[in-house]
């Protein structure tokens, strides 16, 4: 989990890992019109269950309205709950293999400053967001059943981002090699149009010398 400075074209580094530990920060309390959210990004595979957790302090009516939305960078949206207070939890379905972001916004209502808020944030994927304990007692398994049961599921989440890194491989590699295929033939073109008017100019010049009899 990174997070990203307060600026909306903010250069996002990706973190290849289903798991993710809690996030503690404070947000200053900004004016509407000037208020830049403060973002972290999170990637994740399509079809992977993530919960958003956050516990916001304060209480409403301080003259501060924090807000969260969730996206992901393919325009997918999963969630704006608005004025939160205390802990709020969010769960939703990814529907794309693709980074998502959730921003955290402190809006000063009344345009006062030296306003903050603390939140603590904590971002679940994959077998971590999975409510293990819920699992354990519907199917009624013993303590190490459930525990090689979520670790196969880790296991088999690190074989799916190795197998999406191992196809990024391929079309890098690819998209590289056809780069390399263009480059040499434009080279040769190149190359081949150079020899091709310094010939020309050679011919040309012989005949003209040859026209005023200077050879």
């Amino acid at each position: 989990m990174w997070l990203l400075p307060p600026a909306p074209a903010a250069v996002a580094l990706l973190l290849l890992s289903a798991a993710a530990d809690a996030l503690k920060f404070d947000i200053l309390a900004q004016p509407r019109a000037s208020n830049k959210p403060r973002c972290i990004r999170n990637y994740v595979g399509k079809d992977t269950l993530v919960v958003v957790t956050a516990t916001v302090s304060g209480t409403r009516g301080d003259g501060q309205q924090v807000n969260i939305h969730i996206k992901d960078t393919v325009g997918n949206e999963y969630g704006r709950p608005k004025d939160v207070v205390g802990e709020s939890r969010m769960a939703f379905t990814s529907h794309a293999e693709a980074a998502f972001d959730v921003c955290i916004e402190n809006i000063s209502e009344h345009g006062q400053s030296a306003l903050s808020r603390e939140i603590e944030l904590d971002v679940d994927i994959g077998a971590d967001a999975r409510d293990w304990s819920a699992i354990q007692a519907a199917e009624k398994l013993k303590p190490v059943e459930i525990e090689l049961r979520r670790i196969e599921e880790v296991v088999s989440e690190i074989v799916t981002q190795m197998e999406y890194l191992r196809r990024r491989e391929q079309k890098l590699r690819d998209t590289n090699e056809s780069t390399n295929e263009r480059v040499k033939w434009f080279a040769l073109t190149v190359m081949s149009t150079l020899v091709g008017l310094g010939a020309w100019q050679v011919v040309y010049l012989r005949a003209y010398f040859r026209s005023k009899h200077l050879i």
